[in-house]
C-alpha cells in the first residue's frame, strides 16, 4: 500500500515537472526558429537538449516509455545541431512542435492514453535524422524505431552524453534551494491572511469605541464636581465623605480607562504591522511573474500564423512583473482572445503586406508594466490593417446593439469601444478562430470584474493598440462610504474624481438630463438610489422639493469616472474612506448587476461594494425587461426555418435533431443538389452544409446560391472535417457566413453561430 502511495506521488510529481521540460522545449523551439542561424543558436540548441535529456530521464523514472523514446529522438537531433552537422527546416520544425504536442498530450493523460499516430511520428522524427547521413528505407527507419522503443527501458547515457550530464548535475548544486509545493495548498493560508485584515478593522472600531466612553466621563466628572460645590454646610459630614468617595473612585476609573485605551491603542499599532507584513509575505508567495501566463502566447501565434499563411514576430516585454495569481488566473483567456484578434483581424498576408509598402513579416507586441499607482498596464498592439469605422457600426446595427439614430451622435472613439459590445464582429465569416462576436466582449467582461478598464486605439494601416489597466493585487482597497436612506454603500476610490457639496439650484436640465458644471465641465446628475432601485426613483428636482427647506439648497455629490465617462450621483450623505477587505457574493450570486461584492465594517455591517463599470451603464442605458426580451426570442426562434444538408444519415440526423430541439423548423437534403432543388421551390431562413458530398458538395451549393439574385443574402453554414487554410478560404471565396470545423464541433458552438446570423 505504501508502495502505491509512493507511486502515485511521484506520478504527481512528474507530471509538475514534465509540464516545466515542455514548456521550455516549446518556448525554446520558438525562439530557435526566429534566431535562425545568428550567434544565439547555439545556446538555444542547448537549452533545449537540456531539456529533452532531463524529461527523458524523469521519464524514464516512472517507466513512461513513450515520453523517454520521443525524447531520446529529440536528444540525438540537438545533439546533432549542437555539432553543426545539419539545420532545421520550416517542415521539420514543425514536426518536432508536432511531437512535443504529443508528448504533452501522453503526460496530461498520467501516460494512459499513447496517440494513434506514435510509431509514424516516431518514425518522422527518426527521418529527419536519416536524411543528413545518406538516408534508409522506411521500412528500415521502421525496424529501426521499433527496435528502439522495445529497447528503451534498458537505455544509459552514453559517453558522448557524460558531459552533458555532469554539467547538469553541476548547474543544479549551484542553483538556490527551493520547496516545490502547489500554488492550490498556498490559497487557504492566504485566504486565512485576509481574514486577519477583518479582525484589524474590527479591532480599530472597538478602540474608537471605547474612547467614546472616555469622552462621556469627562462631562459625567464635571457635573458631579458642580453638585459637590452646592453641597450645604447643613448636608452634614456624612454626604461631604460620600461625594468624596465618588470622585475618587471616578479619578481611578478615568486613570484605568485613559491606561486601558492607550495599551490597547499600541496593541494595535503592533498588530496592524503584523497583520500588514504577514499580508504582504503571502502576497508575495503568491505573486507570480506575468511569464507563467504568457508562456504559451508564442506557440499560439506560431500556430495561427502558419494556419492562416502569415509570417508574425511576437515580442514580450515586462514579463518580470509578478502580479496577484488570482489575477494571471483570469487574464489567460483575455490576452488569448486579444492576440488572436490581432492575427485575424489585424495581420495581413504577406502579398497583401508588401502592396502596402510593409514588411511581410507582421509584428504583434505586448508589454506589461507597474505603475506608480500599483497598476498592472498592459499593451497589445499590432503594425496591420487598423479597424473601419464603418464595419464596426454596420455590424453594431446588425446585431441589434445600438439605433441608428444613437449611432450617428457617436464619435469615431466611442464608434470603436462598440466592438466590445457582445455580437459586434467585423470579420466576413464565423469560424472557430473568429467571427461570433464573443471575444472583446469576453475581454472587456473579465477586465472589469477585475476592477479594471480597456480601451482602443486605431488608425487604418497603421495598427491597433489594446491598453488594459487592472490592479496588481485583489482583495483589499480603499473605498468611499456612501449612504442612500437607510443603505451603506461601499465605492472604490479609484473611480472616485471628486467629492463635493453643490447648490441645488446649480442643477440643471440639459436635452432631458440633469447636469451640474463640475471644474469646467458639463456632468450628468443622477441619483444613485435610483439606479439602484432604492427608494422611488424620482428624477433630482422633484426629489428637492419634497426635502426641507435645510436640505433644499444642498447636494451632496460623488463624480465617478469609468472608461472615459463621468457621472455625478446624488447621495444623501458620504462618510467617510476606509480600507475594505472585499468577499464575493457566492455561487448562488455570481453576478448581480452594478454589485461587485461585499464587506463587513469593523461595526459587523455588511456593505455591498459598487460595481462602477455596472452602475454607469445602468445609469445611462433604458430599462429592459431581459424576461420579456427572452420571451421574444424564443418566440421568433420557433419560426426559422432551417435546411440541413448531408450526404451521411448519421450526421444530417444528429444537426437535424440538435437544431430541431432548439426550436427551429428543420428539413433535411441529401445532397448539394437536392438542397438546391429544394431552396429554388421552397423559402428557408438558414442552410447548415457539409462540404465533401457527391453530385454537388458544399463550395458549389453556395456559390450557386450566391448567384441566384433571391437567395443572394440567405445564410450559409458549412460544417465539415476539411480543416485546412485552403479549405477555409475556399469557403470564404464561396461565399458562405460561417465554416465550422467537425472535430471542434459541438452542439452549441453550432446553435451559437445559427443564433447570430439569424
Amino acid at each position: 500500500m505504501e508502495d502505491e502511495e509512493f507511486l502515485k506521488q511521484l506520478k504527481i510529481d512528474f507530471r509538475v515537472e514534465a509540464e516545466e521540460h515542455i514548456r521550455g522545449l516549446t518556448s525554446g523551439l520558438i525562439e530557435l526558429e526566429k534566431a535562425a542561424k545568428t550567434g544565439k543558436s547555439s545556446l538555444l540548441i542547448e537549452t533545449i537538449f537540456r531539456e529533452a535529456h532531463s524529461l527523458k530521464g524523469a521519464a524514464r523514472s516512472i517507466n513512461m516509455q513513450d515520453v523517454e523514446s520521443i525524447c531520446q529522438v529529440l536528444e540525438s537531433i540537438f545533439g546533432k545541431l549542437k555539432n553543426e552537422i545539419f539545420s532545421l527546416t520550416s517542415a521539420q520544425f514543425d514536426l518536432i512542435h508536432n511531437a512535443i504536442d504529443n508528448v504533452s498530450k501522453i503526460v496530461s493523460s498520467g501516460g494512459t492514453k499513447t496517440p494513434g499516430n506514435y510509431m509514424k511520428l516516431l518514425i518522422q522524427l527518426q527521418s529527419i535524422l536519416e536524411e543528413n547521413q545518406g538516408g534508409k528505407s522506411v521500412e528500415t527507419k521502421s525496424t529501426d524505431v521499433k527496435k528502439q522503443f522495445e529497447e528503451t527501458a534498458g537505455i544509459v547515457l552514453s559517453s558522448d552524453n557524460a558531459p552533458a550530464a555532469a554539467e547538469l548535475v553541476e548547474e543544479k548544486s549551484s542553483q538556490i534551494e527551493t520547496v516545490r509545493i502547489l500554488t492550490a495548498k498556498l490559497d487557504p493560508l492566504f485566504l486565512q491572511a485576509e481574514q486577519m485584515i477583518q479582525s484589524k478593522i474590527a479591532f480599530a472600531q472597538r478602540i474608537a469605541e471605547l474612547k467614546s466612553v472616555n469622552d462621556l466621563l469627562e462631562p459625567w466628572k464635571s457635573e458631579l464636581r458642580k453638585s459637590y460645590a452646592h453641597l450645604s454646610t447643613e448636608s452634614g459630614i456624612q454626604s461631604k465623605e460620600i461625594n468624596d468617595w465618588n470622585i475618587g473612585k471616578f479619578n481611578e476609573l478615568e486613570n484605568k480607562m485613559a491606561s486601558l485605551t492607550h495599551a490597547l491603542e499600541n496593541d494595535q499599532r503592533s498588530l496592524g504591522r503584523m497583520i500588514d507584513d504577514h499580508l504582504e509575505s503571502m502576497k508575495s508567495v503568491l505573486m507570480l511573474p506575468v511569464s507563467t501566463i504568457v508562456e504559451g502566447l508564442p506557440k499560439l501565434v506560431r500556430d495561427l500564423a502558419r494556419s492562416q499563411g502569415k509570417e508574425i514576430d511576437l515580442s514580450l516585454l515586462g514579463k518580470e512583473i509578478e502580479v496577484d495569481k488570482r489575477i494571471l488566473e483570469e487574464l489567460k483567456d483575455p490576452l488569448m482572445h486579444l492576440v488572436r484578434n490581432c492575427i485575424d483581424h489585424g495581420i495581413k498576408k504577406p502579398d497583401e503586406r508588401i502592396r502596402l509598402n510593409k514588411p511581410p513579416q507582421g509584428k504583434v507586441r505586448i508589454s506589461f508594466n507597474a505603475t506608480e499607482s500599483r497598476h498592472l498596464e498592459i499593451i497589445i498592439s499590432d503594425d496591420g490593417a487598423g479597424i473601419a469605422l464603418d464595419k464596426v457600426r454596420s455590424a453594431a446595427l446588425k446585431a441589434g446593439v445600438i439605433t441608428k439614430d444613437s449611432l450617428e451622435k457617436l464619435n469615431a472613439q466611442e464608434t470603436l469601444m462598440l466592438i466590445f459590445q457582445s455580437g459586434v464582429s467585423t470579420s466576413q465569416i464565423i469560424t472557430d478562430i473568429s467571427g461570433r462576436g464573443l471575444g472583446l466582449a469576453i475581454v472587456r467582461e473579465k477586465v472589469e470584474k477585475l476592477g479594471g478598464t480597456v480601451s482602443i486605439e486605431s488608425k487604418p494601416d497603421i495598427g491597433t493598440t489594446f491598453r488594459l489597466v487592472l490592479p496588481l493585487t485583489l482583495s483589499t482597497f480603499r473605498s468611499v462610504l456612501v449612504r442612500i436612506g437607510e443603505y451603506l454603500f461601499a465605492v472604490p476610490t479609484i473611480n472616485v474624481k471628486r467629492a463635493v457639496r453643490v447648490n441645488g439650484e446649480d442643477i440643471r436640465t440639459v436635452e432631458n438630463r440633469d447636469t451640474i458644471m463640475i471644474d469646467g465641465e458639463i456632468v450628468t446628475a443622477v441619483n444613485l438610489g435610483g439606479v439602484l432601485g432604492i427608494g422611488n426613483g424620482e428624477n433630482i428636482k422633484s426629489n428637492k422639493k419634497n426635502d426641507s427647506e435645510s436640505h433644499y439648497n444642498f447636494l451632496q455629490l460623488l463624480v465617478l469616472a469609468h472608461d472615459d465617462r463621468k457621472i455625478a450621483f446624488i447621495v444623501d450623505e458620504i462618510l467617510e474612506e476606509y480600507q475594505i477587505l472585499v468577499k464575493e457574493l457566492g455561487k448562488q450570486l455570481s453576478r448581480v448587476r452594478n454589485i461587485s461584492g461585499a464587506t463587513v465594517l469593523g461595526s459587523g455591517k455588511v456593505v455591498l461594494v459598487i460595481n462602477v463599470a455596472d452602475l454607469i451603464k445602468s445609469a445611462m442605458r433604458k430599462d429592459v425587461s431581459l424576461i420579456e426580451l427572452k420571451g421574444k426570442e424564443k418566440e421568433t426562434a420557433k419560426k426559422y426555418k432551417i435546411l440541413v444538408v448531408d450526404d451521411s444519415i448519421t450526421s444530417r440526423s444528429l444537426i437535424k435533431d440538435i437544431v430541431g430541439t432548439a426550436g427551429y423548423l428543420v428539413e433535411t437534403a441529401v445532397d448539394g443538389v437536392d438542397a438546391f432543388m429544394k431552396v429554388l421551390i421552397e423559402e428557408f431562413d438558414l442552410i447548415v452544409s457539409d462540404v465533401d458530398m457527391p453530385r454537388m458538395n458544399g463550395f458549389e451549393l453556395t456559390s450557386k446560391i450566391r448567384k441566384e439574385k433571391k437567395l443572394f443574402e440567405l445564410p450559409v453554414v458549412l460544417v465539415t472535417a476539411l480543416e485546412s487554410r485552403e479549405d477555409r478560404e475556399h469557403g470564404i471565396d464561396a461565399g458562405a457566413n460561417a465554416y465550422i470545423i467537425k472535430s471542434s464541433f459541438d452542439q452549441s458552438n453550432l446553435l451559437e453561430v445559427i443564433k447570430k446570423l439569424l
